[in-house]
């Protein structure tokens, strides 16, 4: 099947983009004291180079004490460490690439190995997930922070440079935590029993990022059911449960909704082989971005495990492209191992594409 679809250019607000392909944010920890180098830099440019159309970074942590769970990750606040962005910025630029960074906060995640964050954990209910405790609950002082925290490191990223912003609101991370019932069980105006009122700290967070970077620049948040503490979770198990966490996001300044799927065919709901990104696209009326192993065979967390991924056809991808079931596809670990996935599928070298293997994640590529 032809894979023109892939390459129509896609234009939203100021963002202007020559073809579909995004590429999707993949933590790397390359960042030493999380300040990305130059190594970096040239790493996203190489993808920005070979016709990716969008480049969305690993995620990048805001500034809380305990934003990340790994000292390598790379943060977003500091002089340093902005500096250290617009040199990544500035690499795709020159190749003639786009890029926005994906603000981060993992919440009630223990950190790696030995290493300790400078100050506690953050999350709604001081739970790691249902039942398993990590921590305290929020204060009202640490939501207020945290939610200025997200709009400052987005007002910076537009001033560096960027072109476009994500929020992680996905895989059971702090934004996610609030919108769980398993890890929210406050009963102020950020819990409740409705995920429509566990949406508000999302939705105050986009409200901050959107006051600091105006009408005109895309905000992107990036959601999924399933979470990284129980693959099984559904927030919502209908479309008009699913329209109500959605409205609020979009409401309050979302612009493109990014639906991760661990497999992006599957349905969400019964009675219609819609994904999780052509149903949102179907309910709020706004562009979405699909993604879940698209290019490769077997999910992500098996591929991570140590199982073989090989290359896998488009042609399910563009039959629900062409339809116009969602508008943007975001690639992970093909580009991790190939920087030049994208330019290969355009030029139709099926044969020159390389099969994932877990070794691929010790050294940028």
């Amino acid at each position: 099947m032809s894979t023109d679809v892939l390459f129509q250019p896609f234009s939203f607000k100021s963002l202007h983009l020559p073809n579909r392909v995004v590429m999707a944010p993949m933590t790397r920890s390359f960042s030493p004291g999380g300040t990305p180098t130059e190594d970096v830099a040239a790493y996203y440019a190489r993808r920005a180079a070979a016709e990716v159309g969008l480049i969305i970074t690993e995620g990048t942590g805001v500034s809380r004490p305990a934003s990340l769970n790994d000292p390598n990750i790379p943060r977003f606040y500091g002089e340093k460490e902005l500096q250290g962005w617009k040199q990544v910025v500035d690499a795709v630029h020159a190749v003639g690439g786009l890029i926005a960074p994906q603000l981060w906060h993992v919440g009630a995640v223990k950190a790696q190995g030995d290493w300790t964050p400078p100050g506690p954990y953050d999350s709604p209910s001081g739970l790691s997930g249902p039942g398993h405790r990590l921590g305290e609950p929020m204060s009202d002082e640490e939501v207020a922070d945290t939610i200025a925290a997200f709009g400052r490191a987005a007002g910076d990223a537009k001033q560096i440079g960027f072109d476009a912003v994500e929020l992680h609101g996905a895989h059971g991370y702090l934004i996610d935590q609030f919108f769980w019932d398993g890890t929210n069980v406050r009963e102020d105006a950020f819990g409740g029993p409705d995920v429509n009122g566990r949406a508000r700290f999302a939705a105050e967070i986009l409200k901050s990022v959107r006051a600091e970077v105006g009408p005109d620049f895309p905000v992107i948040i990036r959601l999924s059911q399933w979470k990284q503490q129980d693959f099984t979770v559904k927030l919502a198990h209908t479309p008009d449960a699913m329209e109500a966490w959605l409205r609020p996001l979009l409401d309050a300044g979302a612009d493109i909704f990014h639906c991760s799927q661990r497999r992006f065919w599957e349905p969400e709901f019964d009675g219609s082989d819609l994904n999780f990104a052509g149903w949102a696209k179907k309910l709020m009326g706004v562009p979405t971005i699909t993604v879940g192993s698209v290019g490769l065979s077997g999910d992500f967390f098996g591929a991570f495990a140590g199982e073989p991924s090989k290359p896998a056809s488009l042609d399910e991808l563009v039959r629900r492209l062409e339809r116009e079931e969602f508008d943007l596809v975001a690639v992970g670990r093909a580009l991790i191992t190939d920087p030049e996935w994208t330019v290969k599928i355009h030029q139709q070298r099926v044969d020159e594409l390389k099969d994932f293997d877990r070794s691929d994640l010790v050294a940028l590529v």
